[in-house]
């Protein structure tokens, strides 16, 4: 046999071409071999193999073809998986996001009240009530609720616990009996009935260990803020990273804050309507909707404050479903919050996952047109085509199979950074089987789709012309390919342009001047009754220590506005004009203590005896009331009368993307809440801090000394948009990586794939510089192109983006000009090796063949 087939090639080969020898020599084989396959299938000698024999042989080839070809395997796998885990990542992300709060048994039917009105034309929307709310929707409503829960509102507030020697500073709040049962608390020692007793405390487990170790808390007696003495009536276990109360580390009951606060009882017992500092929780009757029942308490601000019609207030509530991804109204009346960013982070996530993809097809569909001859011998020796399709489809299966392990394995390794970055405590869902629904699901199709090219495209050739050498793949067979990549740059360049723009915007409102000086100031919780009592006392100890240069009380830290009021009036006020200022109780030393700026008068005084009555405003303040010389000037609030003394630069005390609240400062030790002070700068931080707390030891012995570096505080306010930034930065850097590896596996096929035509140019003369730029501007070309798309897309989107801050950057033209400069320059790049490589092969190695 062997004998007969070279002497039917030589004698083939005199009379024709190498080509034309080459396809009859492989007729001939098969024909010569036809005969004998027959009749060993006739005589059984080789039976039908089994189903499992037939997979496990396309496996062993879809490994030797992977092997064959580390690199692009080294790609397909690699960008695929890298897709997957981005896809992986936000999704846990997204699920973490909208799982917030279903920890609660009755999450489906736990609301806030809530208030929203309309005020000098801008939606005002509030959590915050008056104290008959409660008592109010209880009594009249009391059909529509299961549970009518009032709240101190101060979950976010710090509380002194102490037990013994033991102290600690803890959040809590104060809440009615029912709040365990609304809750569903799961306790570990206790009952939910614990609250029914005015002077008791249920603690979370974590503050119980760390109070009373491993001994039983049940009984104990223990002291909130040094002066309210509690019996632990029970044990709850601690709440979720994701859920709104995760920082609820005590509960109180209702009953207690009231009798210990004269303003609350005041407020509560003299039915006060306009005094808004307290939560309402309600879970509704199991016949109830949240439509419904909002509809019927609509007007009950109205009814008991019909002065208020103006600016038109309702009542309604807000399901536990919306509290974490719906935190205000827009200008147009409609609920916004976090839900943009789970919307922009699942769209991130879809397009990352698109571009592994894109690379994953545009790859074996390129290389798959190098198996054409492979496929021409396997149609000649008798492989039908349903052979050819689970052979092209098994591989492609193996791939994606792999990229999914090694997706697990990159998500396992990242999850910690992740989790640090985003403020997460998510984790691999192993027990969901939604998880791995989707994850297999997504598998499966990703495989299909990708090995659908070679699978039904390549097993319809003819075996005829594929092994002549005739059959072409077409001159439009790239422009599929070309459209992936110029739909994988769109994508990686638009996330770059955001992502500039996020850092940009977070800059911009970084570099907005403050009103004051934030180094070296820190504040100290006023929690208990001998920080007020010995104010001057302590004040004096601290800056005998030298550590200290000033310090002030005031009602709220320097980095928060906690207090708005009306009932203002002065000289050329519109009578129809309807005023609301932040206010802000300060001592004398305030302004000394925080470094605010003078822009006309002085601070207040203890020279003066008149300034008890003094006043000072912001810019913004001088501003909205339209005055022109202020200093010297009278405001009347409600009975008290004022004079202004001074007007100082606008104090960032809120968020630094909006303007500046117009804000009033009076004298006012008794709502003193914060102990401001500034440490000295000619010392070391370590050494102020430290004598600082041993006067805060003498003069306030049953707490621990807490403090808050102010500089800090103030950075929080960024967090939330950093964090998204971070985030996006990442996933722009991942997409741009997946980019480039499709890009760079394209570019080596291109190379390969036009190796003689390099050869013959640079026979004829071509330069490597010629070369590089014949291969290359391909490529520049589709970037291009991506880069003008990419830039409508990322203007129309981050312009609505930037709409939302009423302080916010611009759009420059040299943010898109980087971008697309950038793009430009890791695609020349990543193009050059190959190009450079192909260009730099010598030219008879490429054409001897020929």
């Amino acid at each position: 046999m062997e004998g007969d087939l070279d002497e039917l090639f030589q004698e083939r080969i005199r009379g024709v071409g190498l080509r034309e020898a080459r396809w009859r020599y492989v007729r001939d084989v098969v024909s010569l071999l036809r005969p004998s396959l027959i009749k060993r299938e006739n005589t059984n000698t080789y039976p039908t193999p089994a189903f499992t024999t037939m997979i496990r042989n396309y496996l062993k080839i879809a490994f030797r073809n992977l092997a064959k070809n580390r690199v692009y395997s080294f790609i397909n796998i690699g960008g695929l998986a890298a897709g997957m885990a981005v896809a992986m990542l936000i999704g846990l992300w997204i699920y973490d996001e909208l799982s917030y709060d279903r920890y609660f048994q009755n999450y489906d039917r736990i609301a806030k009240v809530m208030q929203k009105g309309t005020f000098n034309g801008e939606v005002f929307n509030g959590e915050y009530n008056p104290a008959p709310m409660g008592p109010e929707l209880r009594t009249v409503y009391g059909s529509d609720f299961t549970h009518v829960i009032m709240s101190s509102g101060d979950g976010n507030n710090d509380h002194i616990l102490a037990y013994g020697e033991k102290k600690f500073t803890k959040t809590g709040s104060y809440l009615s009996a029912g709040a365990p049962d609304m809750l569903a608390l799961n306790m570990l020692s206790g009952t939910r009935n614990g609250l029914k007793h005015q002077n008791s405390i249920l603690l979370s487990e974590s503050v119980a260990k760390a109070l009373f170790g491993e001994t039983d808390p049940l009984g104990k007696l223990m002291k909130i803020d040094n002066k309210l003495d509690v019996k632990v009536t029970g044990v709850y276990e601690d709440f979720p990273y994701n859920t709104e109360f995760r920082d609820l580390k005590f509960i109180a009951p209702w009953d207690l804050y009231v009798a210990s606060e004269s303003w609350v009882k005041q407020a509560q017992d003299n039915v006060e309507w306009g005094n808004f500092s307290w939560q309402v929780l309600v879970q509704i009757a199991p016949n109830a909707d949240f439509d419904a029942v909002s509809a019927k308490i609509k007007n009950i601000r109205l009814k008991h404050n019909p002065e208020v019609a103006f600016i038109k207030p309702e009542v309604y509530l807000l399901p536990m479903s919306k509290w974490h991804l719906y935190s205000g109204w827009d200008k147009s009346g409609n609920l916004e919050g976090r839900i943009q960013y789970v919307w922009l982070f699942g769209i991130i996530g879809v397009f990352v996952l698109l571009l592994a993809c894109i690379n994953f097809m545009n790859l074996s569909t390129a290389r798959s047109e190098k198996r054409a001859k492979e496929v021409g011998i396997r149609k000649a020796v008798g492989s039908v085509r349903s052979q050819l399709i689970a052979q092209f489809f098994s591989e492609s299966l193996l791939v994606v199979a792999f990229a999914f392990v090694l997706a697990i394995l990159f998500v396992l390794l990242i999850l910690p950074v992740f989790n640090d970055v985003a403020d997460k405590q998510i984790g691999i869902l192993w027990t969901n089987p939604v998880f791995w629904l989707c994850g297999i699901g997504f598998s499966l199709l990703t495989g299909l789709i990708a090995g659908s090219y070679p699978a039904l495209y390549l097993s319809s050739f003819q075996a005829v012309k594929v092994l002549k050498g005739t059959f072409r793949v077409g001159r439009f067979a790239s422009i599929p390919r070309q459209v992936l990549v110029v739909v994988q740059f769109t994508v990686s360049v638009t996330l770059i342009i955001g992502t500039i723009i996020v850092f940009r915007q977070i800059q911009h409102a970084k570099d907005r001047p403050v009103g004051y000086d934030r180094s070296g100031l820190i504040t100290v919780a006023m929690n208990t009754p001998e920080l007020h009592q010995h104010y001057n006392a302590l004040r004096d100890a601290l800056i005998q220590t030298g550590g200290v240069v000033d310090m002030s009380t005031s009602s709220a830290p320097a980095t928060n506005l906690n207090s708005q009021n009306s009932g203002f009036s002065w000289e050329g006020k519109d009578p129809n004009f309807k005023e609301s200022f932040g206010t802000i109780a300060v001592s004398h030393d305030f302004g000394k203590t925080v470094g605010w700026q003078f822009v006309q008068g002085r601070d207040l005084s203890r020279k003066f005896a008149s300034d008890s009555s003094g006043m000072v405003l912001n810019e913004t303040a001088v501003r909205y009331m339209g005055l022109k010389d202020p200093v010297g000037k009278q405001i009347k609030w409600n009975d008290s009368q004022f004079r202004v003394v001074g007007v100082i630069k606008d104090m960032i005390m809120e968020s630094p993307f909006k303007p500046v609240t117009q804000t009033v400062y009076m004298l006012n030790y008794g709502w003193a809440n914060v102990i401001n002070i500034k440490l000295n700068p000619a010392r070391s931080t370590s050494e102020s801090l430290a004598k600082i707390e041993g006067v805060f030891r003498k003069f306030n012995p049953g707490s621990p000394f807490d403090y808050r570096f102010t500089d800090q505080q103030y950075a929080l306010k960024f967090a939330a948009e950093e964090r998204i930034g971070k985030l996006a930065s990442g996933f722009a850097i991942l997409a741009i990586l997946i980019s480039c590896l499709g890009l760079f596996g394209l570019a080596s096929f291109v190379a390969e794939q036009r190796t003689k035509e390099i050869g013959v140019r640079k026979v004829l003369g071509a330069s490597v510089t010629n070369v590089w730029v014949l291969l290359s501007k391909d490529f520049v070309v589709l970037v291009v192109i991506a880069f003008g798309i990419s830039s409508f897309i990322a203007y129309y989107f981050l312009n609505g983006w930037l709409q939302k801050y009423q302080y916010h950057t611009d759009l420059s033209w040299w943010i898109f000009a980087v971008a697309g400069l950038g793009a430009l320059v890791v695609t020349l790049l990543t193009v050059s090796y190959q190009s450079i490589k192909a260009a730099l092969v010598n030219p008879v190695k490429s054409l001897r063949s020929e």
